[in-house]
């Protein structure tokens, strides 16, 4: 129960502390604004030539209606808030250590595990947070939202963020100043998000990139985020089958990944991230 309630009570001072930053949620939509309303409008109809050389009648034609670009990469808009709330989270953590608090705590009697747990589930919680202002956006870009499509992309969220946050943490944990920390999320953030298929269709990829999309995690994190907006458009059942085969879902070794498939790598990258991270906690000194 003294486990638990340090855990509540380091995760509930990150998101304190992310609520009372008013500058850093406004901040936030940025750059998600640049990609939906600038390189959307902006890439649209270039996408949309490209679209009608996939099949032989067609994207819109196989589809039933158009996917513009904006529509397309929304989901990734989505994923890519998240990554970025959540990977930052664990700069509190080089915060912490260069004021002296982290030491504090360490030094507490309660688990350094459950230090590594409480800044990882305030972590996520941020994350989800992010996920649904940009979400809160959908009319704007022409992508319906209905209490199903929301009620499935929650949980979705929750593990996604649950696994980046993870990742995030693992690398603070030993990282001594904030400039190094930055430093290494600016090195990830972007790639991790770009090759992806966040903003590109996975179709026609040069060999390396496709390795590379396969193995990155956030590739598994945005696919069911795409899935489940898609399913919400009302496009016909026989239109979302083809998605994968036009770039707009992933295929690994001729398998088509399903929900349930990007769920368990989810989970399985995030339950190694948070062992690594709680474990890195634990040989602190």
């Amino acid at each position: 129960m003294h486990t638990l309630r340090a855990i509540y009570i380091i995760g509930y001072r990150e998101i304190l502390r992310y609520w009372r930053d008013k500058p850093r949620i406004i901040s936030s939509f940025a750059r998600p604004l640049l990609f939906l309303f600038v390189f959307g409008s902006g890439l649209s109809p270039a996408m949309g030539g490209l679209a009608r050389g996939l099949g032989s009648e067609g994207l819109e034609a196989a589809l039933g209606e158009a996917i513009d670009y904006t529509k397309f990469i929304f989901p990734g808009v989505i994923g890519m808030n998240m990554l970025i709330a959540s990977l930052m989270s664990g700069i509190s953590i080089v915060w912490d250590r260069e004021f002296g608090f982290l030491k504090e705590v360490l030094v507490a009697p309660i688990s350094r595990a459950a230090v590594a747990l409480g800044k990882t589930l305030g972590g996520s919680t941020i994350g989800v947070i992010q996920g649904l202002l940009i979400l809160a956006l959908a009319p704007s870009v022409g992508v319906s939202v209905t209490p199903m499509m929301v009620v499935q992309l929650i949980p979705l969220m929750l593990l996604a963020s649950f696994a980046t946050t993870s990742l995030g943490v693992l690398i603070a944990a030993r990282m001594r100043t904030v400039e190094s920390f930055g430093m290494i999320m600016n090195l990830l953030t972007m790639p991790m998000i770009f090759i992806s298929g966040a903003m590109f269709p996975l179709r026609d990829l040069p060999s390396w990139m496709d390795f590379l999309v396969k193995i990155n995690p956030v590739t598994y994190a945005i696919d069911p985020l795409r899935q489940v907006i898609f399913r919400a458009q009302g496009l016909p059942e026989a239109a979302l089958e083809k998605l994968p085969q036009m770039g707009l879902g992933v295929i690994v070794f001729g398998h088509t990944m399903t929900i349930a498939d990007d769920i368990i790598v989810i989970v399985a990258f995030g339950v190694t991230m948070i062992a690594l991270a709680m474990w890195m906690f634990s040989i602190q000194d």
